[in-house]
């Protein structure tokens, strides 16, 4: 995948779905979501003109008509980010929710079996209980690679301030006032004024994100070029890309052939395996499965876990009938979700514009689905070490891969290709005080 560094030329406006009128800001100045920079990239290629593109369905591949037209462009189109990225190119990740001390990595939230009658979800074994005396102070919420590596293999404290950052550490909010428009006129419709909050990023800062398109060349499976290198040709030279609201530019710098600056999980040694959000993540309801912050191949249930273990990638040569008997034929890794610590759920929606080349799909307001926000924990128990290993593989965005340079696996229901869903895995001890 293709590491962009983008660097804006002045504030930004990130608007979600929720209103902007009247003594109502919005929420233009929250740090964006992995849509944004999507929908940014995806919109440049429109806008490229690029030649001889590979048509796509649209739909799941799992349930789309095989007979549809082709009318769909840059459907290979995979994301990750943004975040942070300071001047000396060190990236920035929310902090995982269970290390609440102030400028470090300690681990300061454990499960611990209930005493007594308990509120849990019935599949859940253990709350999750502070191992610190209680104080008002909150830690910062961004951590650098380095120290979330340190994070993972618990084997020491990471306490070195520049490495643990507020959002005002990199970032301002900015205040406007605006006017309405009409749609027909282009001009002030002489009813509407608003404010808004937009996002300044401090000198030095930008945002970082993993982008790559691979587009079938005359149609051939083996036969691939990355138009996200095509969008932007040379490495390291700067191109102006529109993201977000208001037509606010970057300029785009692009470096491959590297491995990702993602953290990486750590080795998993024992029974006890635990995943944390690098991204947001979203769970719809499908059936009986509540979804919401529990994970859709979790059993609502039991709390068992649904993934398979072994290789579940389809090639390119294998069919897909085959291949989905293939996967049904697999067990699935024995392991149980037995605590969690999930934040404060995130909306996600959009503005869909009118498919320009096909009338059958109007433009307006996206469905809102609510996403679990990043740095969220899950803990889990395997019925052996071997069962722990294979579910830290299905986990972990890089799979086993120690020396990543794409990303194996997204684990959200919805907008995995958009970046949601990547984590990183590591291990797990009880509460002092259990009695495990």
């Amino acid at each position: 995948m293709n590491n962009l560094i983008l660097h804006p030329t002045d504030t930004l406006f990130f608007r979600d779905g929720r209103p902007m009128s009247g003594s109502l800001a919005g929420h233009g100045a929250a740090w964006p979501l992995p849509t944004v920079t999507n929908a940014a990239l995806h919109a440049a290629l429109h806008r490229a003109d690029l030649e001889n593109v590979h048509p796509h369905r649209r739909g799941r591949s799992s349930d789309r008509n095989e007979n549809a037209e082709r009318d769909r462009k840059f459907g290979s189109l995979v994301t990750a980010g943004p975040f942070p990225v300071n001047a000396k190119g060190e990236w920035f990740f929310p902090r995982p929710a269970d290390a609440q001390k102030q400028s470090s990595t300690f681990i300061t939230l454990k499960p611990i079996l209930p005493l007594g009658s308990s509120s849990l979800p019935q599949h859940l074994s253990y709350s999750i209980a502070n191992t610190q005396l209680p104080t008002k102070s909150k830690p910062e919420p961004w951590i650098s690679t380095s120290a979330y590596q340190t994070y993972l293999t618990q084997q020491s404290e990471h306490t070195i301030p520049s490495d643990h950052l507020l959002d005002t550490d990199f970032t301002d909010t900015e205040h406007n006032i605006g006017i309405g428009i009409s749609a027909e006129t282009g001009t002030q419709n002489g009813e509407q004024f608003y404010s808004a909050h937009s996002l300044r990023l401090r000198e030095g800062w930008s945002l970082g994100t993993l982008a790559e398109a691979l587009d079938k060349i005359s149609n051939e499976n083996q036969n691939k070029r990355d138009l996200i290198v095509t969008l932007f040709p040379n490495s390291g030279t700067r191109t102006p890309v529109i993201v977000g609201g208001q037509q606010r530019l970057c300029s785009v710098e692009r470096h491959s052939n590297q491995p990702l600056p993602l953290p990486v999980g750590s080795h998993v040694t024992g029974k006890l395996v635990k995943w944390v959000l690098l991204t947001p993540a979203i769970w719809p309801k499908i059936g009986e499965h509540t979804g919401g912050w529990l994970p859709s191949w979790i059993h609502h249930a039991t709390g068992q876990v649904m993934l398979k273990a072994g290789d579940t990638s389809r090639s390119e040569r294998e069919g897909r009938e085959s291949w989905r008997k293939r996967v049904a034929s697999m067990s699935s890794i024995p392991a149980k979700l037995v605590a969690a610590i999930a934040g404060k759920s995130i909306p996600v929606t959009g503005y869909a514009l009118p498919h320009e080349e096909a009338e059958r799909k109007e433009g307006g307001a996206k469905s809102t689905h609510l996403a679990v926000p990043a740095g969220a924990v899950y803990y889990f128990e395997c019925d052996s070490e071997s069962a722990a290993k294979a579910l830290a593989t299905a986990l972990n965005w890089h799979g086993s891969d120690t020396n990543p340079i794409t990303i194996h696996n997204r684990r959200s229901t919805l907008m995995g290709e958009k970046g949601f869903g990547l984590g990183v895995c590591g291990t797990w001890s009880f509460h002092p005080t259990s009695s495990h």
